[in-house]
């Protein structure tokens, strides 16, 4: 079968650490941390009463009246991040079909905050069964693929992917088969998440998942570190457009780089922890290695999905291990969820963009306030720790698990 080649033509993003692909990428290069006291909510009897939060952000800059009264925050982020990625690739300059653009949208969680909030004010209230017209829409969780469809009139594939951490990376390999495989033209994916909220936080922290550093946020995400106590939770949204090269050349689009290789497996092993040997991690990468028709030694750099916990950094040092069969690691490595928190289901997006402009830059960014790397963690990993460091970046992989056992890689190569 004749299978297309699949290129990036456009990037958005809300996070953290910037409410555009611009402002978010200068901070990722100077290594700033996006976390701090959660202000969202009185977190103040929490275990956890840190995260990275999303700063100086008002729907109403962005969007119409009508569209937040309909939209549950990670909603949102996701028609303003994918407004960004959609304007910055101009393929809507010499628009196609709308029955050949698609969107494969992903989210962790959905309308948390909705839901919260909703059934809130029905167990306060006098027993009657007052819910807003709009509280199943806004919860569901494929509503953002939905309103990015109906705000563009894009009308061909159309889904949201749930797969937890590895939401994000589902949803791009979907939108990259459905292109090559000639479904589509153009795809807009990438994730969205919108998880502070009460019950959210209070529910990772009671998995003792998340880092309890509240007095020192901005340090408290530290992949690797012999003291990584959890992961920082984030916020936010990421959004990339896949084009059909021949499509995107033919139009003079500037291309971030083309995806060439990814998979996905399950560990079918526990339902949050991974699997300590990184089996399936390892598989999921010699798969779309091998998509890519690269060996592990041609990778320049590896954006890992390491959050800072003791299990999870470690499997994924070992599938690395299993992948090299024990033999120095050619690639750069780095955690950049050091710097954004972790985004859950937005994390493989705005990790992608990470590694496009990491590419497109020949930059790497660094793994910040990793201080003493873990004993455990082999000398022959390169980790870039402290500051970005300048490297000849043409290959990268982006690395995404998440609860229930889901492994997802993705391979991007620069043109």
């Amino acid at each position: 079968m004749n299978l297309k080649r699949v290129v990036v033509t456009g990037l958005g993003a809300v996070t953290p650490l910037g409410n555009d692909v611009q402002s978010f990428w200068q901070n990722v290069v100077a290594g700033k941390s996006g976390a701090g006291k959660i202000t969202r909510f009185d977190a103040s009897l929490y275990k956890t009463r840190i995260a990275c939060e999303v700063k100086g952000f008002d729907a109403k800059n962005y969007l119409d009246r009508s569209d937040i009264k309909r939209s549950d925050l990670f909603t949102q982020y996701a028609l303003i991040a994918s407004d960004e990625a959609i304007k910055d690739s101009g393929f809507k300059d010499k628009m196609p079909d709308p029955f050949e653009i698609g969107v494969i949208w992903g989210t962790g969680q959905g309308g948390m905050e909705t839901f919260e909030e909703e059934v809130k004010n029905y167990t306060l209230g006098d027993g009657t069964p007052r819910f807003s017209p709009f509280f199943v829409p806004k919860l569901i969780a494929n509503m953002a693929s939905g309103l990015i469809s109906i705000r563009n009139g894009f009308m061909g594939i159309n889904y949201t992917a749930v797969s937890a951490c590895a939401t994000s990376n589902n949803a791009i390999m979907d939108a990259y088969n459905y292109i090559r495989l000639g479904e589509a033209t153009v795809i807009v994916t990438g994730g969205s998440e919108a998880p502070l909220t009460p019950a959210s936080v209070g529910g990772f922290a009671s998995l003792k998942a998340m880092s309890s550093r509240n007095d020192d946020a901005i340090h408290a995400s530290r992949p690797f570190d012999v003291d990584r106590d959890g992961f920082v939770m984030a916020e936010g949204a990421g959004a990339l457009v896949l084009e059909e090269y021949e499509h995107a050349k033919k139009r003079g689009a500037r291309i971030y780089g083309e995806v060439v290789g990814a998979s996905m497996t399950s560990d079918a092993y526990h339902i949050t922890a991974t699997h300590p040997e990184g089996i399936g991690a390892a598989k999921a990468m010699e798969k779309a290695l091998l998509q890519a028709g690269l060996e592990i030694a041609q990778i320049d750099y590896i954006n890992m999905h390491a959050t800072s916990t003791q299990v999870g950094d470690l499997s994924e040092i070992n599938a690395l291990t299993k992948l090299t069969r024990g033999e120095k690691l050619k690639a750069k490595i780095s955690a950049t969820k050091s710097m954004t928190g972790h985004l859950l289901g937005g994390a493989g997006a705005v990790e992608a963009i990470i590694s496009l402009l990491a590419m497109r830059d020949h930059l790497i960014p660094p793994t910040i306030n990793t201080e003493i790397i873990d004993p455990l963690i082999p000398s022959s990993f390169d980790i870039v720790i402290g500051e970005t460091i300048d490297f000849p970046v043409t290959t990268v992989m982006s690395n995404a698990f998440g609860f229930g056992g889901h492994n997802g890689i993705v391979i991007f190569r620069s043109l």
